[in-house]
């Protein structure tokens, strides 16, 4: 009798301890990433919802998931980093995207109690910016992994590692894998050539970013980060021989006295009520080349060679340092050397990217030119 009661009783808690042990996370239900940071951060092999600290992720997260909102436990609703027009393209497409948690932007400080109570599985913040050391401790001790990214900072370095984290945590690594690939085929056919340039080939550039946005003078790119993109395509950066940090504000005299050969504004539905440079999603091309124009005529402006020229153009800034800077890219490309890049169309690049990509296709003029 005893013997069976001993029997039985073993039984029981063989099978309490089988069914706590399905109930309990196994080491096998982890995975492993390396942040932009890098940092090795255990996260769940099946994730299902996860946080953002910049809206711009989620035109990343549009690149390699269907619906880019059902990921989402939180985002910042920093609405004005993709334009008004633009989440109302996302909010007609997806609805529930107003009903998203919202967190603070990279923008602003880490809001800790906000992610908390939001419980992605995994907080995926910004390089530069995101939790301190003590508030990662303190997520990791809540079960919330988290994970940096980066588009901004440096991306040329940082996007295609940073797309693939993105579709390592919602399932949608192999559409992460194709856009990489059509992307990095895109660079590699403009690097290819501009690698045959001699410096004295390089024409200045000078590129006016938020053009108009107040009566200083001049907005500009430094080393680095925006001025990337000028010199990958073969064009030389003014604003890099002065300024050391990634941007900067240069005087109209010293943009005068360099009288750059190409000059690039770029601008958005956040300058409208500046006066400055208008385009981008909600804006055909007559209103963005009318805004350029006002802009391309600001006293020294106007008297620069290339403004003379005609080889004065206008980019939405939301196009720099965008996962789909590749319009952007090929876009500066033709503006600066037009006869070596006459078969490059950032239009037909832009549209394929819409058919085969983006779940919310970009709309608008996103570039213009003078002429």
């Amino acid at each position: 009798m005893l013997k069976t009661s001993f029997r039985r009783f073993a039984a029981v808690c063989g099978l309490m301890l089988a069914l706590g042990g399905a109930l309990l996370p196994r080491a096998a239900d982890a995975a492993q990433i390396t942040d932009l940071r890098g940092r090795t951060v255990t996260v769940p092999d099946a994730v299902r919802k996860i946080s953002i600290d910049d809206g711009r992720f989620l035109v990343a997260l549009a690149l390699i998931q269907p619906d880019p909102v059902k990921p989402l436990a939180a985002w910042p609703r920093d609405i004005h980093r993709i334009g008004d027009a633009t989440y109302q393209q996302y909010l007609k497409r997806f609805p529930a995207l107003a009903k998203v948690p919202q967190v603070a932007s990279s923008a602003g400080s880490f809001n800790l109690e906000a992610v908390l109570a939001a419980a992605p599985d995994v907080a995926v913040v910004s390089v530069g910016s995101g939790p301190t050391d003590a508030q990662i401790a303190q997520l990791q001790a809540a079960g919330i992994p988290v994970v940096f990214i980066d588009f901004f900072d440096n991306p040329f370095k940082n996007q295609a590692p940073s797309l693939r984290i993105l579709g390592q945590l919602t399932g949608g690594a192999a559409q992460a894998d194709a856009y990489i690939a059509f992307s990095r085929q895109h660079r590699d056919k403009i690097a290819q050539r501009v690698a045959r340039l001699a410096a004295k080939d390089r024409p200045a550039v000078f590129l006016e970013a938020h053009a108009g946005i107040s009566k200083d003078c001049c907005n500009s790119p430094g080393k680095g980060n925006m001025g990337e993109y000028i010199e990958f395509v073969g064009g030389h950066n003014i604003g890099a021989d002065v300024l050391k940090a990634p941007t900067g504000k240069l005087n109209l005299e010293y943009v005068m006295s360099r009288d750059p050969q190409v000059y690039i504004a770029t601008g958005g539905a956040h300058l409208e009520k500046a006066g400055g440079l208008v385009l981008g999603a909600g804006y055909d091309a007559a209103r963005a080349r009318a805004s350029l124009n006002a802009v391309a005529q600001r006293q020294g402006i106007a008297q620069l060679s290339a403004v003379k020229a005609g080889r004065a153009y206008g980019l939405a800034h939301q196009l720099i340092n965008s996962p789909i800077d590749i319009v952007a890219i090929e876009a500066f490309a033709t503006w600066i050397h037009p006869e070596l890049f006459k078969d490059v169309d950032p239009v037909k690049t832009l549209d394929e990217i819409n058919k085969r990509f983006l779940a919310v296709p970009y709309e608008g003029a996103g570039w213009i030119g003078l002429k």
